[in-house]
């Protein structure tokens, strides 16, 4: 028969151990200096760890990733990771690599996460180490966006990056009195929206010959989190609301590019794109697209559609009926939102492949 002491000794010698654990944390007798670094033993733990929770928590395998999403999330990289992660034609920075555990080099680790795991840690971010969360829960796009990136960035050229990532030149400011926007600003906001950026497929819109109150009001709630997006978050990090102005004013007066799509969209999607943007459908309650977004609609809050590619109409329709996004930056986004949420696949291709043909 077991000895009766024994559950009161194990409970005392426990008990033991507490008190001396928070004994040695009282007296910080915990080494946290990251200059020491990590025993082997306690280095091995935390990235087993962190491996180990990452599969568990990522969800299913996605759908194969849109080569078009690479440069939109070049452009992100550019802004927001390069400091900590380096490119393939810049080292990582000094103070980077004194972090602990200092910033992978993500040429050496890609190849070993699965596409799901990539968009769990660029989602949630990891704790105990710089990688922060996305800014922007609802904008799953955006992160799948970086995930492209991210598998295609091994094989990437420091040619080839600075091409998707930074501006070709930068723009000079139009004429707008004593409002002209700074050449450096212009340039990090070029790195994405610029002309020729805008590939057939791009997932990034075109805002040159937008109205200018619709750009002034989003850039001001991407600016305060009242518009979700991770990637507009940092590029209008730190701008005072005299240059999102100043952006918007530049940005409106550009002549209007053509539509990139390369191909006319089939006569039968082509049709039904064009009934429900010219008349909508009364039967679902389906209002006319062009009524707000046509050319004599009047308001200057309500964006305008033509020179936007298929990829992109379809991202802010899929937005606008997801209920944990928060797209739109104006007060006119509720009524978007109802509208949207009556549409149906085939009416979203069919809307996208109308407007984004340049008809």
């Amino acid at each position: 028969m077991m000895d009766k002491r024994w559950p009161l000794m194990l409970a005392g010698s426990a008990a033991a151990l507490a008190v001396v654990g928070l004994g040695a944390i009282w007296l910080g007798a915990i080494d946290v200096r990251a200059s020491t670094g990590h025993w082997k033993i306690t280095e091995w733990v935390l990235h087993g760890v962190m491996r180990a929770s990452v599969k568990a928590a990522a969800g299913e395998a996605p759908q194969p990733l849109d080569p078009d999403l690479v440069a939109m999330g070049a452009g992100h990289f550019e802004q927001a990771c390069l400091f900590c992660h380096g490119a393939p034609d810049t080292p990582r920075s000094a103070l980077a690599r004194a972090m602990l555990p200092p910033p992978p080099d993500l040429k050496e680790v890609v190849a070993t996460w699965r596409d799901q795991d990539l968009f769990e840690i660029v989602q949630h971010g990891v704790r105990y180490s710089g990688m922060p969360a996305w800014p922007a829960k609802g904008r799953k796009d955006e992160v799948w966006a970086m995930v492209a990136f991210l598998r295609a960035y091994p094989d990437m050229t420091g040619d080839a990056y600075r091409r998707m990532a930074t501006a070709p030149e930068v723009a000079g400011a139009v004429a707008t009195g004593d409002r002209q926007p700074k050449a450096d600003v212009l340039a990090r906001c070029d790195a994405c929206h610029a002309a020729d950026k805008l590939a057939d497929g791009s997932f990034v819109p075109q805002i040159q010959g937008q109205n200018q109150a619709y750009l002034a009001a989003s850039l001001r709630a991407f600016l305060s989190g009242e518009r979700e997006s991770g990637m507009m978050r940092v590029a209008v990090n730190g701008l005072a609301p005299e240059e999102l102005d100043q952006l918007a004013a530049h940005y409106a007066t550009l002549a209007r590019a053509p539509s990139p799509g390369p191909d006319r969209p089939a006569p039968t999607l082509s049709e039904a794109g064009r009934m429900l943007a010219e008349r909508g459908d009364a039967s679902r309650d389906i209002p006319a697209c062009n009524s707000c977004h046509g050319a004599g609609s009047g308001n200057p809050l309500f964006p305008r559609l033509d020179g936007l590619s298929q990829a992109t109409i379809a991202t802010r329709l899929h937005l606008f009926q997801d209920k944990e996004a928060q797209p739109g930056g104006t007060p006119y986004r509720e009524l978007m939102r109802k509208a949207a949420r009556k549409l149906e696949e085939r009416d979203i291709k069919a809307l996208s492949a109308y407007y984004g043909s340049g008809q």
